[in-house]
């Protein structure tokens, strides 16, 4: 699976993607989190509060869990304001 950060994300943990192989750990957004914030300090303070990050799969927003597979594409980003 490939995961894309942006913005205040990628600045804090200083990538912007990295490719992870997707295991039944990780099999859902909510696996995926968890094994996120048992990354480190950097990544459980990041993920620790859902309310400040989006998540998309394959380019299209989601809420709540769903199930992930091996070619998908997860981009961690902060909520987008319009203007």
């Amino acid at each position: 699976m490939k995961i894309l950060y942006f913005a205040w994300l990628k600045t804090k943990l200083q990538i912007s993607e990295e490719d992870i192989s997707w295991s039944q750990e990780v099999a859902d957004i909510d696996g995926l989190v968890r094994w996120m914030r048992a990354r480190g300090p950097v990544f459980d303070e990041i993920f620790s509060d859902l309310d400040v990050i989006r998540i998309a799969v394959n380019q299209e927003y989601v809420t709540g869990n769903l199930s992930l597979t091996e070619g998908d594409e997860i981009a961690f980003f902060p909520p987008v304001t319009g203007g």
